[in-house]
């Protein structure tokens, strides 16, 4: 009550009523007090959904709408309750002012003394509130009876006229005066709206409570009693002091007794002080200027005149003025501490400090002194009023929109126990809130709006570290739910294809590379997730599991890939990668591609783990998905490498929680340790299998975190493979990007290619695509396939036909595939049956004469692939081409992995890729 009853009451309220009489008047606190009530609804809703701590408006937005319209509102709430400061002490600076001039003691002149005397209050304020809330409570408790005390000398004496008085033009309550004043005079450049600027500051002070909340006891009962009683009150009081003064006062006076109408005159008078025998009419210029001093329109201090003892209504004055920025003076320093000590944005961690036993923000109140100072040498009241309405009305505006936005995302957390508040009404509010700030001034409006995007975007930017269970993340979860339902009511369309990759990854930041590649023709395009089987053979640690989700879900936010992290525990790498196909996604948001690192140390380690990665592809084929299996020359997999710090985020690195990547050393039947086999797949061990006895498994952990600034000097293959890691990081420059399409499988791989060249770092790179023909149909060929491709609407710098594409390979490159296969033949016809089927029964892989004699033409036909592959591509900055298929269960692994080895070898960065026969081009609209 206190600080809404301020400076307005007594030195505005009267001059309010004058310029837009008793019915206006009535409108606009009406108005203000419909604004205020709304915002006091939500507010009670807000602060009885849990425990409210210190920094009122702003904690109470930022909790709900989370921290970029909190930190917005935040500032300028702060900033607009340091500038009420200035408000309130120039208005007791102006009583102060005229009270020295009604006995000719100003100082210097009018303007300056108010300066003078606003900055020693301000001084003496500051030294209350920095002694502590204690003093601050008693000193407002003492100026809350002094208000009250003058709130009712005033309506008393408005009812006790005296004949000294009626030259001041009151005259006590009287219908033709009433009736006189009932309808507007707005004079100069006011208006409706221009007046209700200057009132609205006067309903501003509903959040005195809410932001002293951490110094409250029960702040949940405490706030919504308080705020809405108050606004009720003074609600009241603001309509008996309009529809008062309207009544007994007239709107001009001289204040000369002797202005009085002879008998001849009384006839031609129309005024209502004509009936009193007064002529006021010498004050009003022909030119329609006016001279009076006194009346409504004239004098601030009407409230004094109209009172039974003066003196009270100054002593009154004093008490709003001083008590509102007193308020206002503790309240901007607590929201600013509150706000610093979340950190949103960065270099106020100063103010963030609090001292002595109630945490005091001493520095905060020393910047609200600088900006009320400021704002205070201005020394015009009306100047200053309407700067902070838009200020206030841009903070209930939000605090009315957080309880909608609250509501509408019918979050289980939301359940205030006040339960008088409605979501459709508080968005009235919050839109009342917008269309008063425009009509009161559209300019400073814009001007306010401009400053809170600005904060927002901002503070959007640069994303703090918080999470506060903001009613924006439930309303974010809300629409996700709803909007993934409707979309699996709908059928798929060829039109509305999009890759959505399961990429084996295994922990996201050991194979940079195929994150990258993948990321940036996914990225905005389709989903992906970074599958990662675990495998080992101990019991399986679910929390350390989750754990690790959390943590590279996070790395992969803070490194800007658009992705999702997926871990399962597994017996074996290909039961985990069918548990991934099976049940990675949610509705159509699920994986339709699988993509894979290329296997390059197949030839090192034991078979049998060869044949797990064959199957993992024939499994894709089996689920429907489409296969991609991507080669880098220098390998992938730079798990190993722990010099690498650069892979990990600052938020990792202070986490407390060490990330580390293993790789697995899996022993084969010989008992000879194999390289390890995270280098090709996506099996890696959790931390804690460093622990694990078992000889079958042993873990070397490689933490990816420097120890000390002096990293070891790289080998100049892991230099190398260093270096590859970030190739796709980086802006591609003038090339090409080759695609061989060798077979219709859908279209996938002509769609990759086009999604990557689109996509900013790879838009300088032109498609270029190969086919197979015949040499006496290149043209033919050539054109039906630029046709095809214009349908497609696929963009490519040049068509290639290869006509030789089926002529036999060189010998010498027959020769290094036979040399290549030679440990991995079974050679049955130089032993027994019984004993080659028993080999072939416990070495499925193996590759039999029989099938060696069948695929020669498919051997041939891969060699020949390679050797044309180095002559039109060897300078490509990608290759994408299609995968050759093996027949399940005819082909042995090792004849296929031989396949795959010899089309893909000595080349640049390749993408093996086969749709699964489901098409992903159109023609049509």
């Amino acid at each position: 009550m206190l600080n809404i009853w301020g400076v307005m009451l007594f030195i505005r309220m009267s001059w309010i009523v004058g310029q837009a009489g008793i019915v206006l008047s009535c409108v606009i606190v009406l108005m203000a007090t419909v604004v205020t009530t709304i915002t006091g609804l939500s507010t009670s809703a807000i602060a009885t959904n849990g425990f409210v701590r210190g920094g009122g408006a702003y904690y109470l937005i930022s909790r709900s709408l989370g921290p970029e319209f909190g930190g917005s509102i935040g500032l300028i709430f702060a900033f607009a309750n340091a500038v009420a400061v200035a408000m309130y002490v120039v208005g007791f600076a102006e009583t102060v002012v005229e009270l020295l001039g009604s006995v000719d003691c100003i100082m210097t002149d009018e303007i300056n003394d108010i300066r003078i005397i606003g900055t020693i209050t301000i001084i003496l304020l500051l030294g209350i509130s920095m002694a502590g809330m204690e003093w601050e409570a008693k000193a407002q408790i003492f100026l809350l009876v002094v208000l009250i005390t003058a709130i009712f000398n005033y309506f008393i004496g408005s009812f006790i006229p005296l004949k000294s008085k009626e030259s001041q033009g009151f005259f006590g309550y009287d219908s033709a005066i009433m009736m006189e004043n009932m309808g507007p005079d707005f004079r100069g450049t006011e208006s409706f709206f221009s007046v209700f600027a200057i009132f609205f500051p006067a309903a501003t002070g509903i959040l005195a409570g809410a932001n002293i909340s951490g110094d409250l006891s029960d702040p949940q009962l405490a706030i919504p009693r308080g705020t809405l009683l108050a606004i009720l009150i003074t609600g009241i009081v603001y309509l008996g002091v309009a529809i008062s003064t309207g009544s007994c006062i007239v709107r001009d006076a001289t204040g000369n007794g002797n202005d009085t109408l002879g008998a001849q005159f009384m006839a031609n008078c129309t005024d209502a002080a004509c009936k009193f025998g007064y002529d006021f009419s010498f004050c009003k210029g022909d030119d329609g200027q006016y001279n009076c001093r006194y009346g409504l329109q004239n004098d601030f201090q009407v409230m004094s005149i109209v009172s039974g003892f003066s003196p009270i209504i100054t002593a009154g004055i004093f008490s709003a003025t001083l008590s509102s920025a007193l308020a206002s003076l503790v309240s901007a320093p607590k929201v600013f501490q509150a706000l610093c000590k979340d950190n949103i944005y960065p270099g106020l961690e100063m103010f963030a400090k609090g001292y002595g036993k109630n945490n005091e923000p001493l520095r905060g109140y020393i910047l609200t002194f600088c900006i009320a100072l400021a704002f205070i040498l201005i020394a015009q009241l009306n100047v200053i009023a309407p700067i902070i309405s838009n200020f206030f009305l841009a903070s209930y505006a939000l605090i009315n929109f957080s309880v909608f936005h609250a509501s509408l995302a019918n979050s289980p957390g939301w359940r205030p126990s006040f339960k008088f508040y409605n979501m459709w009404v508080s968005l009235a509010g919050a839109v009342l809130c917008c269309v008063v700030m425009f009509v009161i001034n559209w300019w400073a409006a814009l001007m306010t709006n401009v400053i809170v995007m600005g904060l927002y975007i901002y503070v959007s930017y640069k994303k703090p570290d918080v999470n506060w269970g903001s009613s924006t993340q439930a309303l974010t979860y809300h629409q996700a739910l709803t909007h993934s339902l409707h979309l699996s009511s709908v059928e798929d369309h060829i039109k509305n294809f999009r890759p959505q990759c399961l990429v084996m990854t295994g922990y996201p930041n050991s194979r940079p590379a195929l994150l990258h590649l993948v990321h940036a023709f996914t990225k905005n395009v389709g989903l992906m997730i970074c599958g990662h089987v675990r495998t080992g053979s101990r019991r399986p640690n679910f929390k350390e599991l989750s754990n690790d989700q959390t943590r590279y879900q996070r790395w992969l936010l803070k490194n800007e890939t658009k992705a999702f992290y997926t871990p399962v525990f597994a017996d074996d790498m290909r039961q985990g990668t069918q548990y991934l196909l099976q049940a990675a996604g949610l509705g159509r948001l699920r994986p339709n591609t699988l993509v894979i690192g290329y296997k390059s140390d197949w030839r090192d380690g034991d078979m049998m783990n060869v044949e797990t990665y064959i199957h993992m592809i024939h499994d894709a084929f089996d689920f429907q998905y489409g296969s991609v299996v991507f080669r880098l020359k220098e390998g992938l997999d730079v798990s190993h490498i722990s010099e690498q710090d650069d892979l990990l985020s600052s938020q990792e690195k202070t986490s407390g929680m060490k990330d580390v990547v293993v790789s697995i050393n899996m022993k084969d039947s010989d008992g000879d340790s194999s390289k390890p086999l995270s280098k090709a797949t996506s099996v890696q061990n959790s931390p804690a299998m460093q622990k694990d006895d078992d000889d079958e498994c042993k873990a070397a952990t490689k933490p990816l975190l420097k120890k000390d600034k002096s990293p070891q000097r790289l080998n100049v293959a892991d230099q190398r493979l260093l270096d590859a890691s970030q190739l796709f990081k980086r802006k591609q420059g003038k090339g090409t990007v080759d695609v061989w399409w060798l077979f219709d499988d859908g279209g996938l791989t002509l769609l990759i290619p086009y999604l990557l060249t689109n996509k900013k770092k790879w838009k300088d790179c032109k498609i270029r695509v190969f086919i197979g023909g015949k040499i006496n149909r290149i043209d033919h060929d050539r054109r039906a396939m630029a046709t095809l491709l214009s349908k497609f609407r696929i963009d490519f710098s040049d068509i290639n036909v290869l006509g030789d594409i089926n002529t036999k390979p060189k010998k010498e490159n027959v020769t290094a595939f036979e040399e290549m296969i030679e440990p991995y033949r079974l050679k049955e016809d130089d032993m027994e049956q019984d004993t080659a089927e028993a080999q072939k029964a416990s070495e499925p892989w193996r590759i039999t004469d029989n099938e060696l004699e069948l695929y020669r033409a498919k051997t041939n036909r891969q060699i020949r692939l390679n050797e044309l592959l180095k002559e039109h591509s060897s300078t490509a900055n990608l290759i994408v081409m299609s995968m050759p298929l093996a027949r399940k269960g005819a082909v042995s692994s090792a004849l296929y992995m031989s396949w795959l080895e010899t089309l893909s070898k000595d080349l640049p960065p390749l993408l093996l890729v086969r749709g699964n026969h489901q098409s992903v081009l159109t023609f049509y609209s």
